[in-house]
C-alpha cells in the first residue's frame, strides 16, 4: 500500500473509534453497586472500560458491551464475578506523615478538580504544597489563595521545567515521604494511604508507584491510547529489589517505564534528596520533553534502594483529547526516554558499564516498543488486568515519532542543561 494511501486508511480508523464509557464496579457488598468513573455520565448501553473492585481495592479492568434494553450492572457483574480475582484482604499498614506536591501550569480549572479530591484522602496525616511553575498569570495563586489557602501551601518557581518545580516541592515539604501527582488527575479517595503505607512497612523502600487509569474515553485519541496499555501497570504489586534483580527484567534498572509514571509516585524524602531529587534538564517544560520521573527511579534503585509497585494506589488520568495531542505525546515519550538515560549516565557514570552491557538488549527493546502494534482479540475483549487488548491498531506515524523522539532525546537533555546554565548565570546578574 502507497504510503498516502495507508496515511489515509490510518486516519479513517482513528475516527472511526467510538466513545466508550468508564464505570466502577464493586462487588463486595450485599448488592453489587456500579456506577460511573469520576466527571462520567450514569452507564447506559454500549461499549464500558470497568474499574472492578474487591473489598475497595482494584483488582482487575474488563472492556464489556451492554445490549441496548439490558440492565448494564447485570451484564458487568456476571463478567466481573467470573474472571476477577479477590484482592489480598489485609489492611495497609500507618502510614507516614506524607506531603503531596502538585506542580501546575495556567490550568486553574484542571488543578481544583485534583486539589478537591486530594483533600479528600483518608490519610492521617498530610500536607499538599501546589508549585505554580513559570506562571504567566496570577489565576492559580488566587484560586489557592481564594479556595484553599489554609490546606494548601502555594510556591512560585519561576524557571520553567517540570523537574525543575519537582525540586522546588521537594525542599519545600515538610513530610517523611513525598507523593506527587499532575493537575490532570483525579485521586481515589484511598490513593495517598496505600501509596505511603509500604515506606512504614519497609525501611529499605525508596519509592512507590500505583495504579493510572483514565478518567474518561470520549475521544478516539483517548480510546486508542489506554486501548495500547495507557499509563497502567497492571494488577499485581510487585517489589523491585536492586539486591536481587528481577530474572523477567533483563533490562533492569533501565526499563524505568515499567515501574511507574510521574502522575502516580512517591519517595521516601530524605533518600529523594541524597540522590539530588530530580535533574532539572529532564521534564515537560525542557528541551528534553520529559523523562524526569524514570530518572528518579533509577536514581533511587542505584542507590540501593527498593521500588515497590501496588495497584492499589489509584488515580484517574484526563488523558488528552486529540490526534496532535497523541503526536506530540509520541514524540515527547520517546524523547524523554532517551533524555533520561543519558542524565542518569552523566550524574551517575559507574552506571555505564551495566548500560553498555544491557545495550544490545536495549536496543531490541526500543524497537519492540516502537513497533506497529496490531489489534489483540476479535471480540475486543481481554483478561482482566490486562486491558491493553489493543482493540485498534497503533497508527505507523506515531511509532515513527516515537523514533525520532527516542534519536532527538540526548540532544534534547544537552539543550535543556544549555538553558538552565543561562537562566542560571542571568539570575545571577
Amino acid at each position: 500500500m502507497a504510503r498516502s494511501a495507508r496515511a489515509q486508511e490510518e486516519i479513517r480508523r482513528f475516527l472511526d473509534i467510538g466513545v466508550v464509557q468508564v464505570a466502577e464496579l464493586d462487588l463486595d457488598r450485599d448488592t453489587a453497586v456500579l456506577r460511573p468513573g469520576p466527571g462520567s455520565p450514569p452507564v447506559t448501553h454500549g461499549e464500558v472500560f470497568v474499574l472492578v473492585r474487591r473489598h475497595g481495592r482494584p483488582v482487575g479492568t474488563l472492556l464489556g458491551r451492554v445490549p441496548e434494553g439490558v440492565d448494564p450492572k447485570a451484564v458487568l457483574v456476571e463478567r466481573a464475578r467470573a474472571e476477577c480475582a479477590p484482592a489480598a484482604v489485609e489492611e495497609p499498614g500507618e502510614p507516614p506523615f506524607t506531603s503531596v506536591v502538585v506542580a501546575t501550569r495556567e490550568r486553574a480549572g484542571q488543578l481544583a478538580r485534583a486539589l478537591d479530591s486530594l483533600l479528600a484522602q483518608d490519610h492521617p496525616r498530610f500536607e499538599i504544597v501546589v508549585v505554580d511553575n513559570a506562571p504567566v498569570t496570577s489565576e492559580t495563586r488566587e484560586l489557592v489563595e481564594r479556595k484553599y489557602a489554609e490546606r494548601v501551601r502555594y510556591v512560585c518557581e519561576p524557571v520553567p521545567g517540570l523537574a525543575v518545580a519537582h525540586n522546588t516541592g521537594l525542599a519545600a515539604v515538610r513530610g517523611e515521604a513525598v507523593a506527587f501527582t499532575d493537575d490532570d488527575v483525579v485521586a481515589d479517595p484511598r490513593w495517598l494511604t496505600e501509596l505511603t503505607a509500604p515506606f512504614a512497612a519497609d525501611a529499605g523502600l525508596g519509592c512507590s508507584t500505583g495504579l493510572i487509569l483514565p478518567a474518561r474515553l470520549t475521544t478516539p485519541a483517548q480510546v486508542l491510547l489506554e486501548s495500547h496499555g495507557g499509563f497502567a501497570k497492571g494488577f499485581t504489586p510487585r517489589t523491585y529489589d536492586p539486591a536481587r534483580p528481577p530474572g523477567d527484567e533483563p533490562l533492569f534498572p533501565f526499563t524505568a517505564g515499567r515501574f511507574g509514571s510521574g502522575a502516580n509516585m512517591a519517595f521516601r524524602t530524605r533518600v529523594l534528596r541524597s540522590v539530588g531529587g530530580f535533574d532539572p534538564a529532564t521534564g515537560a517544560g525542557t528541551a528534553a520533553r520529559g523523562g524526569d520521573d524514570l530518572y528518579g527511579f533509577v536514581r533511587v534503585l542505584a542507590d540501593g534502594h527498593r521500588l515497590r509497585y501496588t495497584p492499589y494506589a489509584l488515580v484517574w488520568h484526563h488523558h488528552r483529547e486529540t490526534w496532535r495531542d497523541l503526536e506530540t505525546q509520541a514524540y515527547g515519550y520517546g524523547a524523554g526516554l532517551t533524555a533520561y538515560l543519558t542524565a542518569v549516565l552523566v550524574n551517575r557514570p559507574a552506571l555505564l558499564p551495566a548500560f553498555l552491557a544491557r545495550l544490545p538488549r536495549g536496543l531490541a527493546h526500543a524497537r519492540a516498543l516502537t513497533a506497529v502494534r496490531e489489534t489483540e482479540g476479535a471480540d475486543g475483549g481481554g483478561m482482566p488486568g490486562d486491558h491493553d487488548v489493543r482493540t485498534h491498531p497503533w497508527p505507523r506515524r506515531l511509532s515513527r515519532l516515537q523514533r525520532r523522539g527516542m534519536v532527538y532525546g540526548p540532544v534534547g537533555y544537552v539543550r535543556a542543561r544549555r538553558a538552565l546554565r543561562r537562566t542560571v548565570v542571568q539570575g545571577a546578574r
